[in-house]
C-alpha cells in the first residue's frame, strides 16, 4: 500500500472510531512525511489507545510542524493537547512547560480566542492541585464562556463539568450536581471529539460517587461503558469506566464480580499510565476484601492505596478495628476528624468514625458525628446519606444502652436501604434491629430480622458478619440482653479483676467500667461483683 493509500486509510478509520487501525496506518508512513492535521490526529489516536509516549512524539511533532507553518492557533491548540496528556500521566513539569508556552503563543493572537479558552481550561488544574479554588472555578467560568461564545460545545462542556465539581468541593451540592446535568446534555446532544467527551463523562460520574448520588452514577457509568465499548481498542477512559462499575456491583452487592471489575481497572490504569489512579481501584477493593473477612488481602490492597498516594483511610481504621488493634482504629478517625477538608470528604469519613468510634464507647463523640452525617444528609439532598446518617444514629443510641430508642432510626435506615438496593446495608439495619430487640428482652422478634440478615450476609459473602449473627444467637451466648462489651467486662469481674485492671485491658476509661457495671448490674439482677461473678458462671460465659 503506497503512502496515500495509508494516510486515506489513516483518516478513514479516525473518522469512523478505530483508533487502533488508525494510528497503525499513520504508524506505516514515515513521520517526516505526514501533515500537522495528520501528526494531530494520529497524537489523539495514540492518547486514546494509552499510548503516552506516542501521543507525546505525534503531539510534539504536530506542534513543530504548525510553528513552522506560522500557525500560530493550531500550535496553541497542540499545546494544550500536551499540557493534558502529560498531566493525566502525572508528568507535572513537563505539563506545566507546555502550558505555559501555549499562553505565550495565544498573547499573540486577538483576545478572547477559543485557543486561550481551552489553555484557561488547563490552567484550571494547576490551581486546583494547589488549593486555590476561588481562581480555578474563575479559570473554569472563563473556559465555558469562551466556548459558548465560539460555539464549541467541547469546551463548553468541559467548562460546565469543571464549574459543577468545583461547586461539590465548596459544598454547594445542589448547584455542583445541576452543572454536571447541564454538561451532560451539552456533551450528549453534540458530536464532541472523544478525549473531551471520556473527560466529561468520567469527571461527572466522580462528582456524583462523591454524594452518594447512586442514580446519576448508574446511569452515566452505563452509557460510558456503552461508549468504551463500542471503540476498538480504547484505553483511556476505560480504567475509570471499570472503577465506577465495581462501585456499582459492590453498592448492588455483586461482590464477586466487583473484585473482578476493580482488578480489571488497576490492569487498565496500568495500561494507560495513569498509575496514580491505582491507589484509588485498590482501597475499594480493600473495602470488599475486608467486609468478606479476608483482612490479609485488605492489608495489602490497603498498602497498594497508599503506595500510589491514596489515602486508604477510613477504611484501613475498620481494618485495624476488625483486627482489635482498637487504639490504632481510633487514633486515625481522631485524625481524620480534625484535619480541615471538603464536606464530601468528610461524608464518607463519618459512617465509619461512627462504627469505630462506637466500638470503643466513646458514644458522645459518635453523637457528634451522626449529627454531622445528618446535617450534610440535609445539605446534599442525597439519599443515600440520609440513609447512613439514620443507621448512625441507630448505632449510637444502641451504644448509649437506648434500645428503644435506637429502633425508629433503624427501621427507617432498613426501609432505605432497600429502597436504593443496597443488600449489605439493609442486612446491617436488620442486624441492629436484632440486638436492640434482645437487648429490650424480646429475643423471639429479633429471630426475624437476625435470621433475614444472615441469609443476606451469607449470599454476599459477608463471613465476618454471619460468625457475629451466629455468636449473637447461640444458645446461652448473649443472655439477659446483654451487649458483646458488657459480656468482656463481666468475664473479667468474674476472674477478679478490678474497675481499674478492666479498664486497662479493654482500654477504656474507669467511667466507662464503672457504667458498663451498672448496666450488668441491672439487666442480670444482682447488686455485687460476685453476684456478677457466679452469674457469669452459671451461664458458662468463663
Amino acid at each position: 500500500m503506497g503512502v496515500v493509500d495509508e494516510l486515506l486509510r489513516a483518516r478513514a478509520e479516525f473518522e469512523r472510531g478505530d483508533w487502533a487501525s488508525a494510528f497503525a496506518h499513520w504508524s506505516a508512513v514515515d513521520p517526516d512525511g505526514l501533515t500537522p492535521e495528520d501528526l494531530e490526529s494520529a497524537g489523539s489516536a495514540a492518547q486514546l489507545l494509552g499510548r503516552r509516549d506516542d501521543a507525546v512524539d505525534r503531539f510534539r511533532r504536530a506542534f513543530d510542524a504548525w510553528t513552522a507553518a506560522g500557525e500560530v492557533a493550531a500550535a496553541a491548540r497542540v499545546a494544550f493537547r500536551l499540557s493534558m496528556v502529560l498531566r493525566v500521566t502525572s508528568d507535572h513539569s513537563a505539563a506545566s512547560a507546555w502550558l505555559a508556552r501555549g499562553e505565550r503563543l495565544v498573547a499573540d493572537l486577538p483576545d478572547g480566542s477559543l485557543e486561550a479558552g481551552y489553555l484557561t481550561f488547563s490552567r484550571m488544574f494547576t490551581h486546583l492541585g494547589q488549593g486555590r479554588y476561588v481562581e480555578a472555578l474563575a479559570c473554569a467560568e472563563a473556559a465555558t464562556e469562551a466556548g459558548r461564545r465560539h460555539g464549541d460545545a467541547g469546551l463548553v462542556a468541559v467548562g460546565l463539568c469543571a464549574q459543577g465539581r468545583i461547586a461539590i468541593y465548596g459544598g454547594r451540592i445542589p448547584d455542583g450536581i445541576s452543572f454536571l446535568d447541564e454538561s451532560m446534555l451539552e456533551a450528549t446532544s453534540h458530536a464532541l471529539e472523544p478525549i473531551l467527551l471520556g473527560n466529561v463523562y468520567c469527571t461527572a460520574i466522580e462528582g456524583c460517587q462523591e454524594v452518594s448520588d447512586f442514580r446519576r452514577v448508574a446511569e452515566w457509568t452505563h452509557q460510558l461503558h456503552r461508549w468504551c465499548v463500542d471503540q476498538s481498542g480504547l484505553v483511556a477512559f476505560t480504567g475509570q469506566c471499570a472503577l465506577h462499575r465495581g462501585q456499582l456491583m459492590r453498592a448492588r452487592g455483586a461482590w464477586g464480580e466487583a473484585l473482578e471489575e476493580l482488578s480489571a481497572a488497576i490492569e487498565r490504569y496500568r495500561l494507560g499510565g495513569s498509575t496514580a489512579a491505582i491507589g484509588q481501584a485498590s482501597c475499594e477493593r480493600g473495602d470488599l476484601l475486608r467486609l468478606r473477612g479476608d483482612l490479609a488481602g485488605a492489608d495489602a490492597a490497603y498498602q497498594l492505596s497508599a503506595e500510589h498516594g491514596y489515602d486508604p483511610q477510613p477504611g484501613a481504621a475498620l481494618l485495624w478495628l476488625a483486627r482489635g488493634a482498637d487504639g490504632a482504629a481510633v487514633a486515625a478517625v481522631r485524625r481524620l476528624l480534625a484535619e480541615p477538608g471538603p464536606s464530601v470528604a468528610r461524608s464518607r469519613v463519618l459512617p465509619a468514625a461512627v462504627d469505630v468510634l462506637v466500638a470503643v464507647h466513646d458514644t458522645d463523640a459518635a453523637r457528634e458525628c451522626a449529627a454531622e452525617l445528618e446535617g450534610l444528609a440535609a445539605s446534599f439532598g442525597s439519599e443515600v446519606l440520609a440513609a447512613s446518617a439514620a443507621a448512625a444514629w441507630g448505632r449510637v443510641e444502641l451504644a448509649s444502652n437506648d434500645p428503644a430508642g435506637a429502633l425508629p432510626y433503624l427501621r427507617r435506615a432498613h426501609q432505605a436501604w432497600v429502597a436504593l438496593e443496597m443488600p449489605y446495608e439493609a442486612a446491617l439495619a436488620l442486624t441492629a434491629t436484632g440486638r436492640a430487640l434482645i437487648a429490650l428482652g424480646d429475643a423471639e422478634s429479633a429471630r426475624t430480622p437476625l435470621a433475614s440478615a444472615r441469609q443476606a450476609f451469607a449470599a454476599l459473602g459477608a463471613r465476618p458478619d454471619v460468625e457475629a449473627i451466629d455468636r449473637l444467637t447461640a444458645p446461652g451466648s448473649r443472655p439477659a440482653g446483654l451487649s458483646e462489651r458488657e459480656i468482656e467486662v463481666l468475664r473479667l469481674v468474674a476472674a477478679g479483676r478490678s474497675n481499674a485492671e478492666i479498664a486497662a485491658e479493654l482500654v477504656l476509661s474507669d467511667r466507662t467500667v464503672a457504667r458498663h457495671l451498672s448496666n450488668i448490674f441491672t439487666k442480670i439482677g444482682v447488686g455485687s461483683r460476685t453476684g456478677a461473678a457466679a452469674f457469669a458462671f452459671e451461664h458458662d460465659l468463663v
